[in-house]
């Protein structure tokens, strides 16, 4: 998620244009404590009362390719091929997976890349450098992916909600998952509890929690058979309140859970399986971790809180601090350095969000040209990328340009700098460079590529031959890549530094480079 900072008379644009975007001129803020503001969705439940609907943590990103210091590898389904490109020759090698590769993931280490190949019910595990393929079975009609932080396991599952690409027409379990040791590659099939949502694992790869609605699984990895053992959460399961959040301490000995509707956050000790409630405040809605992985701050929405609890002591009473204003804040994201945090809310319309100092009772509160549907930072935090949504605050006035328009606000974290930029449709994905110097998006139905520098606010627009569908960057690097869609296969590299682009079409039959 994002992040962000301060409350102040007039919001002050930085003068910019870019190709295809307008600027807005500012506008005095009203009083935030506005009731327009502080209400929430206005939403019903089939008993007609008012609730607010959970905060979206959707990842733009999903089922990118994925990139090392070196290479892209970009899964293609509809040849069962896994194609390699390299940085900087763009040279391309095509291997055959299995069918209907659906997701891939490379390790830490860039050693190995690991596919998800639908139509084979296998996994595809292939050395980055040699290229050499191990398929292994796994169980029927998984379509979701994870990897463990050191790359030595993986888990694939069934989630209902997300897309399946092939289907074997097999049995279809809503409680199995399949854990593969990479190296050598080895399949684990294992039950669990019912619709598994996700899987967390330990720093150091040793530990994996297997979340579902009313049960976490916590699995011993080691050089043996993975180690099962079930931990209920709660003592009626015929309808358990949904897990929506775990995070783990850093040494992987306790989880804490977030439940949706719940007054209390679950403790679990993994080692024993014991499960208490610690004291939270209203309606938590989400929860992040610090840089220093030293402390957890859970967002208390209907509180209007937030509330912090020390991971190297879980049970000591939590640290409460009140938002600076009536706003129903819901989603926190810390800043790289661990220094600040961002709070916002995409479950109401408010236009508006804010900046904690961390640790302290300081917040800067900022209005917002339209209510948040996403925020990026920047990797140190120094920028925030805010996306908006097409709808309006409940105040806004019919007459201003953004009024029922897409836009991106570009805006310094720790200075009053910003541009507001009015977007000709919806962003579908944004993605940045690791030493904080570029930001990048790509917009539906629009053959762009857009950059933004954190230097300075201003984007930069950047014609691809196609519609692009993902984007990403490379490690160290400030290339960006944009795959897009071909019946061959079509992904160009844009360095920004010599303003060029370099597009290669049909990869996947181990194309040519066109300038």
């Amino acid at each position: 998620m994002g992040r962000f900072d301060k409350l102040f008379p007039l919001l002050l644009i930085v003068g910019c244009t870019a190709s295809g975007y307008t600027t807005s001129d500012a506008s005095a803020i009203d009083s935030l404590e506005d009731p327009a503001f502080g209400t929430d969705s206005g939403d019903t439940d089939a008993d007609g009362d008012d609730y607010v609907p959970s905060e979206d943590e959707s990842d733009y990103l999903a089922l990118a390719p994925a990139a090392t210091d070196q290479y892209v590898f970009v899964a293609n389904p509809d040849r069962d091929t896994l194609s390699r490109i390299a940085v900087g020759t763009l040279a391309v090698v095509t291997v055959e997976v299995g069918r209907i590769p659906s997701s891939v993931q490379t390790t830490r280490d860039h050693r190995l890349v690991v596919t998800l190949d639908q139509g084979d019910d296998a996994v595809s595990v292939v050395h980055a450098e040699s290229l050499d393929v191990v398929a292994l079975e796994v169980r029927d009609n998984m379509n979701q992916l994870s990897l463990s932080p050191d790359g030595a396991w993986a888990m694939a599952w069934y989630d209902p909600n997300a897309e399946s690409l092939g289907s074997s027409g097999g049995v279809t379990s809503f409680n199995e998952v399949s854990f593969v040791r990479t190296d050598p590659a080895t399949h684990y099939p294992m039950a669990v509890g019912y619709d598994p949502a996700g899987v967390h694992w330990s720093e150091d790869g040793t530990r994996a929690v297997v979340v579902s609605d009313a049960v976490l699984a916590v699995v011993t990895l080691g050089e043996g058979d993975p180690e099962r053992t079930l931990i209920p959460l709660v003592e009626d399961d015929a309808d358990p309140p949904v897990a929506e959040e775990v995070v783990l301490t850093p040494d992987g000995r306790y989880a804490f859970v977030r439940q949706r509707g719940a007054e209390e956050l679950l403790l679990v000790d993994l080692d024993i399986g014991v499960v208490d409630r610690v004291a939270v405040g209203t309606d938590p809605t989400d929860m992040d971790v610090r840089a220093d992985a030293a402390y957890l701050t859970v967002v208390a929405r209907s509180a209007r809180q937030l509330w912090s609890y020390d991971l190297a002591n879980p049970y000591s009473d939590a640290e409460v601090v009140d938002f600076p204003v009536d706003l129903p804040f819901g989603s926190i994201s810390f800043t790289g350095d661990g220094q600040r945090a961002v709070l916002y809310t995409n479950a109401s319309a408010v236009a508006a969000l804010c900046f904690w100092d961390v640790g302290t009772t300081d917040f800067d509160t900022r209005s917002l040209v339209k209510p948040v549907a996403s925020v990026g930072l920047s990797p140190e935090g120094t920028t925030a990328l805010v996306f908006h949504t097409r709808e309006n605050a409940p105040d806004a006035n019919p007459d201003d340009p953004f009024y029922n328009r897409w836009a991106l606000t570009l805006m310094e974290t720790d200075n009053n700098g910003e541009n507001r930029l009015l977007l000709p449709t919806e962003p579908s994905g944004y993605t940045v460079t690791d030493d904080d110097r570029y930001g990048y998006f790509i917009l539906d139905g629009h053959d762009l590529l857009e950059m933004v520098s954190f230097d300075t606010l201003i984007p930069t627009t950047v014609s691809l031959p196609s519609q692009p569908a993902f984007i990403g960057t490379f490690p160290g690097l400030d290339v960006a890549w944009a795959s897009q869609a071909h019946d061959l296969g079509r992904i160009s590299f844009y360095d920004p530094e010599t303003a060029s682009l370099d597009t290669i079409t049909g990869f996947e039959l181990n194309g040519e480079i066109d300038h």
